[in-house]
C-alpha cells in the first residue's frame, strides 16, 4: 500500500488484521454470512441461515458523466458515436425494474477438447520454429464466441428464497443485457470491445507506431522519452472528439523501427493540475531503474527471433482444483528477490512433485511497492519487472503446462494504486478518470482508487486487461482480488453479513460492479472455454457462482472465506471446547451448485502481525524442538497432529476446490516481512523499518525437504493428501455426514467410496470403533495421519482389512468397526480386489 506525498512515495502501515488487504471485514461478519449457505445436497447438516421476507429492495445506478468512446478505424471494430451518457442509454429511466425478460437464446457448445502433447523439451527458451507453434495453435484450436444472453431465469429454481428480490435480479440481468446490447452496437461484439490493446498503447504496423491514449482532461499531450532524446516538441499529440490522443511516428529512412525495443518511454501532459509526465496506461513493460524512484514505461517489442514462443498446450481445466498459491519474489530459500526463471526452474517442478494441479501466481501486475503484496497495481498490463522479462514470464508459464499445472493469475480489479507518478491516478490530471470522484473513489482502508465501472472506457480498460494476459501470456484463469469490494458501495468495511437476502441486494449494491463482473465472466468463458474465475467473496453473495445465462454472476468457484477465520477462532480455544458440529457447518455450508475453494488458512495470516496455523499451534516451540534428534514437547505433538488433521477436514468437506500458500504445506515456522524502510507518516509519525531486509520476504523448502527435521512430515502428509484426492477425486463426490460426536470428539463422513474417520479427542483413543458406510464391502487404510512418515506414532496397523456389515448405524445402511487414535485422521477406502 503506498501514497505519494510531495512527488515521494510512501507505504501505509498495517495496524491490524482488519486492516489487512484481504481481511476487510470483520471475522464475525465473514462467519455469519457463510452460515447463510444453503447446504450442499445431500450432506446431513440442517440449513442454518435465513432469507427475510421483506419488500423487495431496490438499487441505484451511479451517474457517469458524459461516455467516452472513441471511434475506431480497424476492420473489426467499426467507427461510431454513442450517447452522452451511458447512465441514460443502460438504465431507461429505471424503467426496467419491471421489463419482460426474453426467453432463453439457443446456446451452442464452445468447448473443444484438448488433447495432450508429449513435451521433450525444457530449455529456457522456445524455438520460433514453424513446427513448434503449429502443434500448439493445432492443440489449443477452440470454438470461441461469447454466447447470445439467456432469459437470467433459473436462479430461481435454485434457489426459490430470491423470488422476495426478483425486481433487483430482473433489473440486474437487463442492465446486463442491455450493456451487451450497446457494445454491440457500438463496438461490434464483446469480442471486440476486449481487444483494446490491440488499439490503445502502442501498435506497430509495417509503415510506423501509432500511440494512443485517452486522456480527456489534458489540455495538450506529446510523446517523449529515448528515442526522440525527451524532446516534447518532436511528436506532438492529437486529439479527437472522444477525449483520445494519438500520434504515428514513420519508420526511419532505412526501415527501422522509429522507437528502438528497450527505449523508455511516457506522455506528457497539460492537465489540469499542472504539467504531469506519465507511464502510459496500456503500457506492456514497466521498469525502475537503479536507486530511482519513478518508474519509467519501456518500450517492449523484441525482433522476432528473441520473442518467446509457447511449445505447449494448455492443460485442460481439472474436475477438481488443487491450488499452490505463489508469489514468484519471495519463492527462494535465499533473502532476495526470486526471477520468473528460478521460479519455473525450482519452484514448478515441486508444486509437481507434492500433487498439486494449479499454481496461483500472485503480484504478477506490475506495482511500484513492493510491500504492498502486488495488490497495488500501477501498471495493469505490465508484468512485474522485478522478478525478470515478459518474455521469461512466459517462460514459466509454458514450462508449467509442459507439467500439466495449470497457472492461474491473481488478478486486481478491484482498485488501482494510488500512487500519481507510475499508475493510473490522475493520468489526465483529473479526480474522475478512471474511478469515481470524490469520496467514492477512495478506498480509506486500503489507500487506493476505486474503479467507475459505468465508464464505457472503464469497461474496455479491464475486459481488455484480463483477455490481454489470457491472449499474450495463456494464463489459464483468474482469482479475481476483492470482489466484495466490488459488489457494495460500502466495501463490506464495518458490515456484518447475517445471510438476510436484504443485505445482498438492495441500495448499498454497486449494479455497475455486479455487471461488469458478469461481463468480464462471460466474455473468458465464451473466448477461452476452459479458463477458470475464482472470486474473492466474503459477503456470501448469493448467484455468485451461477452461469450467467441463468441469471447469476458467472464465477467457476467463490473462494471459501469463512474457513479461516473459523480455524482461528477455535485455535483459540483448549481442546475440549472445539465443537465438531461448528467445523462441520462452517466446512460444508455453501450454496447448492455453487462451487468452492476451500482453505485452512490465508496468506494474510503469513504476514507480519499475525499467525498461521502452525504458528497457532506450536508458538515459540518450533524454533527449539522441530529437529528429529531431540525430543518432541507435548506442544510440537499436539500442533504436528492438529496441523494435518485441520487440513485434512477441509480440503475433504470444504469445497470442490483446494488452496494452499507456499510454504504452509510444511508449517512454515517464520512470517513474511516484505523489506522496509523508516516510514514517514503525515501526520508526523515516524515508523521504523526492517533496514530493508529480505530475511523474511522468502520461503526456506529446505526445511520441509529436510529429513532430519520435523517439518518433513508434515510436508510428506501434503502430498500424500494432494495425491489421494488426485486418485479417488473426493472433493467433487458425493458426501456424507454421519457423525459428528461433541463427548467423543469425532467426525465421520463419505466422499465418494472414501471414509474418513477424524479423532479430535486429546487423550482417548477408541478401539472397535463403528463407523456408518453406504457400500458393502472390505475397506482398507489408504491414508493415515499416525503414519511416521508423516510424523506419526504408527498405532494403524495398515495391513489389517475391515469387512463391512448389513444393518442401519448413523443412518447409513453398513458399517465397519477401526481403531480410532486420539488425535488422527484415517481414511478408508473400498478394496476393489
Amino acid at each position: 500500500m503506498a501514497f505519494t506525498l510531495a512527488g515521494i512515495r510512501l507505504p501505509t502501515v498495517r495496524t491490524s488484521r482488519l486492516s489487512a488487504r484481504s481481511g476487510f471485514q470483520a471475522e464475525q461478519g465473514r462467519r455469519a454470512a457463510d452460515l447463510a449457505f444453503l447446504s450442499r445436497k445431500p450432506i446431513k447438516v440442517p440449513f442454518l441461515g435465513s432469507s427475510s421476507d421483506a419488500d423487495p429492495a431496490y438499487t441505484t445506478v451511479s451517474a457517469t458523466g458524459k461516455v467516452l468512446v472513441p471511434g475506431t478505424e480497424s476492420d473489426d471494430v467499426p467507427s461510431s458515436t454513442l450517447p452522452t451518457s451511458n447512465t441514460e442509454a443502460a438504465s431507461s429511466n429505471l424503467q426496467s425494474f419491471e421489463d419482460k425478460v426474453e426467453p432463453d437464446a439457443g446456446q451452442t457448445s464452445t468447448a473443444s477438447e484438448l488433447t495432450g502433447a508429449e513435451s521433450t523439451s525444457e530449455g529456457d527458451k522456445g524455438t520460433n520454429s514453424s513446427q513448434a507453434k503449429e502443434r500448439v495453435e493445432d492443440v489449443e484450436e477452440k470454438l470461441r464466441c461469447v454466447p447470445p444472453p439467456g432469459s437470467g431465469r433459473r436462479i430461481y429454481e435454485i434457489d426459490p428464497l430470491l423470488k422476495g428480490h426478483r425486481s433487483h435480479l430482473d433489473y440486474r440481468y437487463n442492465q446486463y443485457k442491455k450493456m451487451r446490447e450497446m457494445i454491440d452496437q457500438y463496438e461490434g461484439s464483446l469480442d471486440a470491445f476486449s481487444r483494446g490493446y490491440e488499439k490503445f498503447g502502442f501498435k506497430r504496423s509495417a509503415s510506423g507506431v501509432t500511440y494512443q491514449e485517452w486522456a480527456p482532461g489534458a489540455k495538450w499531450a506529446t510523446l517523449i522519452g529515448d528515442f526522440n532524446n525527451w524532446n516534447p516538441n518532436t511528436n506532438v499529440m492529437t486529439q479527437n472528439e472522444y477525449g483520445v490522443w494519438e500520434v504515428f511516428l514513420p519508420n526511419h529512412a532505412d526501415g527501422s523501427p522509429p522507437i528502438p525495443h528497450g527505449s523508455r518511454v511516457k506522455i506528457r501532459m497539460d492537465t489540469p493540475s499542472g504539467i504531469k509526465d506519465s507511464i502510459p496506461a496500456w503500457i506492456k513493460y514497466s521498469v525502475q531503474a537503479p536507486g530511482e524512484i519513478p518508474y519509467n514505461g519501456i518500450y517492449y517489442d523484441p525482433p522476432e527471433e528473441e520473442k518467446y514462443v509457447f511449445q505447449h498446450p494448455q492443460p485442460k481445466a481439472p474436475k477438481s482444483l488443487r491450488i499452490y498459491e505463489s508469489h514468484v519474489g519471495m519463492s527462494s530459500p535465499e533473502p532476495k528477490i526470486n526471477t520468473y526463471a528460478s521460479f519455473r526452474d525450482d519452484v514448478l517442478p515441486r508444486i509437481k512433485r507434492l500433487g498439486y494441479n494449479a499454481v496461483q501466481i500472485m503480484a504478477i501486475q506490475e506495482h511500484s511497492y513492493y510491500a504492498s503484496f502486488g495488490y497495488h497495481v500501477t501498471n495493469f498490463f505490465a508484468p512485474s519487472s522485478r522478478f525478470g522479462t515478459p518474455d521469461e514470464l512466459k517462460s514459466l508459464i509454458d514450462r508449467a503446462h509442459e507439467l500439466g499445472l495449470l497457472v492461474l493469475m491473481d488478478i486486481v480489479h478491484s482498485h488501482a494504486s494510488n500512487n500519481v507518478l507510475d499508475g493510473l491516478n490522475q493520468f489526465d490530471g483529473t479526480d474522475s478518470h478512471y474511478f469515481h470522484p470524490g469520496p467514492r473513489g477512495h478506498h480509506w482502508m486500503w489507500d487506493s482508487r476505486l474503479f467507475n465501472y459505468g465508464s464505457w472506457e472503464v469497461l474496455r480498460f479491464l475486459l481488455s486487461n484480463a483477455r490481454w494476459w489470457l491472449e499474450e501470456y495463456k494464463f489459464d484463469g483468474f482469482r479475481f482480488d476483492g470482489v466484495t469490494s466490488m459488489m457494495y458501495i460500502h466495501h463490506g468495511l464495518a458490515v456484518g453479513f447475517t445471510g438476510n437476502y436484504n443485505e445482498y441486494f438492495g441500495y448499498a449494491t454497486d449494479v455497475d460492479a455486479v455487471v461488469y463482473l458478469m461481463l468480464v465472466n462471460e466474455m473468458i468463458h465464451g473466448l477461452y472455454p476452459e479458463a477458470v474465475t475464482i472470486g474473492e467473496d466474503v459477503s456470501g453473495m448469493p448467484t455468485f457462482c451461477i452461469p450467467i445465462r441463468d441469471g447469476g454472476i458467472g464465477f467457476d468457484y467463490r473462494l471459501h472465506m469463512a474457513i479461516p477465520d473459523k480455524w482461528i477462532e477455535i485455535m483459540k480455544l483448549k481442546d475440549e471446547d472445539w465443537k465438531m458440529g461448528e467445523i462441520v457447518s462452517t466446512l460444508t455450508n455453501r450454496r447448492w451448485l455453487e462451487k468452492c475453494v476451500a482453505y485452512a488458512e490465508s496468506h494474510d495470516q503469513a504476514l507480519v502481525g499475525d499467525k498461521t496455523i502452525a504458528f497457532w499451534l506450536m508458538d515459540k516451540d518450533m524454533y527449539d524442538f522441530m529437529a528429529l534428534d531431540r525430543p518432541s514437547t507435548p506442544r510440537i505433538d499436539r500442533g504436528i497432529a492438529l496441523h494435518k488433521m485441520i487440513r485434512l477436514v477441509t480440503m475433504g468437506l470444504g469445497g470442490e476446490g483446494y488452496l494452499n500458500f507456499m510454504g504452509n504445506e510444511f508449517g512454515h515456522p517464520e512470517w513474511i516481512d516484505f523489506p522496509r524502510g523508516v516510514q514517514h507518516l503525515p501526520n508526523g509519525k515516524v515508523i521504523p523499518g526492517n533496514n530493508n531486509s529480505y530475511d523474511k520476504c522468502r520461503r526456506m523448502f529446505d526445511l520441509g525437504d529436510a529429513d532430519y527435521l520435523r517439518y518433513r512430515g508434515m510436508q510428506e502428509f501434503d502430498q500424500a493428501m494432494q495425491h489421494l484426492e488426485d486418485k479417488y477425486g473426493f472433493m467433487t463426490s458425493d458426501q456424507y455426514i454421519s457423525r459428528m460426536d461433541e463427548g467423543d470428539k469425532m467426525i465421520v463422513f463419505e466422499r465418494g467410496d472414501l471414509v474418513f474417520v477424524f479423532n479430535f479427542h486429546w487423550t482417548n483413543s477408541y478401539f472397535d470403533y463403528r463407523v456408518g458406510c453406504l457400500k458393502p464391502g472390505k475397506y482398507k487404510v489408504v491414508l493415515d495421519s499416525d503414519d511416521k512418515l508423516f510424523g506419526g506414532f504408527n498405532r494403524i496397523d495398515h495391513t489389517a482389512e475391515y469387512f463391512s456389515t448389513d444393518g442401519s448405524y448413523d443412518n447409513r445402511p453398513r458399517s465397519f468397526l477401526v481403531y480410532a487414535p486420539s488425535r488422527t485422521v484415517v481414511v478408508y477406502a473400498l478394496s476393489v480386489d
